[in-house]
Parts: structure tokens; sequence; C-alpha cells
């Protein structure tokens, strides 16, 4: 059965937006694709995977945070399916 897209729109300052797509290039991965991950794991866990506190660095990611990151993308990198070609992509994609 072909899976049907949406689109969602979000509103970010450009200055965070820039830092975190940067980061997101150093680790392989494009803005949308991190997005999606995130809404993967809320699908799979019915929770937020984040830990949300007043830390005082509120730039810095907890150590959790970062564990839980780090295994979702080499599950990602290990697990996730690859492609040889747009087309074989597309039609894995709509089939």
């Amino acid at each position: 059965m072909a899976q049907h897209m949406t689109q969602i729109q979000v509103r970010i300052d450009t200055k965070t937006k820039n830092a975190v797509r940067d980061i997101l290039e150093d680790m392989g991965l494009d803005m949308s694709t991190a997005i999606k991950m995130f809404c993967k794991q809320i699908e799979r866990t019915k929770s937020v995977p984040l830990e949300l506190n007043a830390c005082p660095h509120s730039h810095v990611m907890s150590p959790k945070n970062e564990r839980i990151l780090r295994a979702a993308l080499h599950e990602t990198k290990t697990e996730g399916k690859k492609f040889t070609s747009v087309k074989a992509f597309m039609k894995d994609l709509y089939t």
C-alpha cells in the first residue's frame, strides 16, 4: 500500500535553524531526516524523546539525550534501507 506523505511547516529563528543545520550536516543528516527521526521516535515510544529540565546550559544536550540520539543515528545507519538510485528509492517509497 502506498504511503501518503504530508508536509509540515515550523517557524524558527534563522540563527537556531542555521546552527542546527550545521550540526546535523556534521552528523550526515539533513533537517528533514532529523525531524522525521524525531517524529518516528515519538510514534514508537508514545512519548517525547527528550529530557526536559531547567538546565542552566540550555544549549548543551544532556548526556542521556546524547546517548539516545547517538543510538538512534547508529540504528538508522546500520539498519536503515540503502538504495543505489533515486529511482529505486522512489519505487520503495511509493510501493
